[in-house]
C-alpha cells in the first residue's frame, strides 16, 4: 500500500506565491519520478512539473520561470514552489509518485489540493 498526501493549497491573490508539499509513504522505499499535475474545472488533467530521482526536471511551458519543483529522496517528498501566480493557475493540484520496473510502471496519486488565484 502506498499513501500520497498533499498539503499547501489555498487562496492567494494574483502575483502571490504558494508552496505545495507531497509525501509518499508505504510499501515502496523509492520512487523513480514524482511530480505535480493539475486539473481545472472542465479541463483534462495536465502535467505541471516532474522530477526524477536523479534530479532531472521538466515543466509545462505555462509555468516555466515561475514554478520550481524539488524533492527529498530520503523522505520521498516533493515540493512545488509557485511564484507569480495567475488566475489561470487555479486548479486542483495532484501529486504523483511513479515506480518503473522494466516494462511496467505504477502510478500513485494523492487526493488533490485546491489552489485558487484571485485577480
Amino acid at each position: 500500500q502506498v499513501q500520497v498526501v498533499e498539503s499547501g493549497g489555498g487562496l492567494v491573490q494574483a502575483g502571490g506565491s504558494l508552496r505545495l508539499s507531497c509525501s509518499a509513504s508505504g510499501s515502496i522505499s523509492r520512487f523513480n519520478a514524482m511530480g505535480w499535475y493539475r486539473q481545472a474545472a472542465g479541463n483534462h488533467r495536465e502535467l505541471v512539473a516532474r522530477i526524477s530521482d536523479g534530479g532531472s526536471t521538466n515543466y509545462a511551458d505555462s509555468v516555466k520561470g515561475r514554478f520550481t519543483i524539488s524533492r527529498d529522496n530520503a523522505k520521498n517528498t516533493v515540493f512545488l514552489q509557485m511564484n507569480s501566480l495567475k488566475p489561470e493557475d487555479t486548479a486542483v493540484y495532484y501529486c504523483n509518485a511513479q515506480v518503473v520496473g522494466g516494462i511496467w510502471k505504477n502510478d500513485y496519486w494523492g487526493q488533490g489540493t485546491q489552489v485558487t488565484v484571485s485577480s
